[in-house]
């Protein structure tokens, strides 16, 4: 099936409409129970709430009407993984509630994420709204973004500044951490800048959206053996937002994020780098293969 830019200009408003609806009730609401899921090694990936689930709801009933007009699969995170995204030539992927943890704790870095993606796994659609400060984007490939209603690029760096790094907690976690970090600082000051400055705690959709308005920046997470290191749900919106803002969003080693692997819808793989511009991608892939190198030595 091919879209006409008539059909993705109507099922990017249906995504913005989902998502935005959903931000408002999130901005309303407040955890009751706070419950744990089966899922990756950490505590973000497990938490889950009553909020995310009818924060699920809201989008798929604001979603259902293209689902049956253009036979589209359906992939959310508090769903289980009927597979339809492997049989259709396009499927929504759904995070109702990026962020659970920072959510629960009060406090900023939690989102909505919708995109559309194809069977090849390219997003072609990307919706983001963070409750918090009341913004949303939208970007369709090849049409660029629009951030509030307005069309939107993303700033230029900032002149002598060091890198941002937005990550979650489990950046501290790796194995030679301290090395990593330092390897961060040497990047940054080679780019020009001061050291990194590390930011931790928002989730994966947030991470991306700060860092792609922080420039110089990057979010990344490094392949690891255990289930995790995120889901197709938590990268598939913000790499049609990198793309569209002419950033890079790839895995650890340079190649397209597999956005519709048929093995599974954990990253741990092959991680994945954000990164506004090409050249700070290409310095965290080697901060990634010398640790790994130091850690087999």
């Amino acid at each position: 099936m091919r879209l006409s830019p008539s059909d993705r200009r109507w099922l990017a408003g249906s995504a913005c409409r989902a998502a935005r609806e959903a931000g408002n009730f999130i901005r309303a609401s407040r955890p009751a129970v706070i419950e744990c899921k089966p899922g990756g090694q950490s505590e973000a990936s497990q938490v889950v709430t009553e909020v995310d689930r009818r924060s699920q709801e809201i989008i798929l009933e604001a979603l259902q009407a293209s689902v049956t007009r253009f036979s589209l699969g359906v992939l959310s995170e508090e769903l289980h993984d009927d597979c339809s995204r492997l049989e259709r030539d396009f499927f929504w992927s759904i995070d109702p509630l990026d962020g659970t943890l920072p959510y629960v704790e009060s406090r900023p870095g939690y989102a909505v994420s919708i995109a559309l993606v194809s069977r090849e796994g390219t997003p072609e659609i990307g919706v983001v709204v963070d409750p918090v400060r009341d913004t949303f984007y939208c970007a369709l490939r090849g049409g660029g973004i629009i951030r509030n209603g307005e069309p939107w690029s993303a700033p230029p760096p900032r002149a002598n500044a060091g890198v941002s790094v937005f990550a979650d907690r489990s950046l501290l976690t790796l194995p030679r951490y301290a090395t990593v970090a330092a390897s961060l600082d040497a990047e940054s000051l080679a780019l020009g800048g001061t050291g990194a400055e590390v930011q931790l705690g928002s989730g994966a959709v947030m991470n991306a959206c700060r860092a792609l308005e922080s420039a110089p920046a990057c979010y990344f997470k490094f392949p690891k053996e255990e289930e995790g290191g995120g889901a197709l749900w938590d990268f598939a919106a913000t790499a049609c937002l990198f793309t569209e803002a002419g950033a890079v969003a790839t895995n650890i080693h340079g190649g397209p994020l597999d956005l519709n692997r048929t093995e599974g819808t954990w990253m741990n793989h092959e991680g994945v780098i954000f990164a506004t511009s090409a050249a700070l991608a290409a310095r965290i892939t080697r901060i990634y293969r010398d640790a790994s190198a130091a850690r087999g030595a």
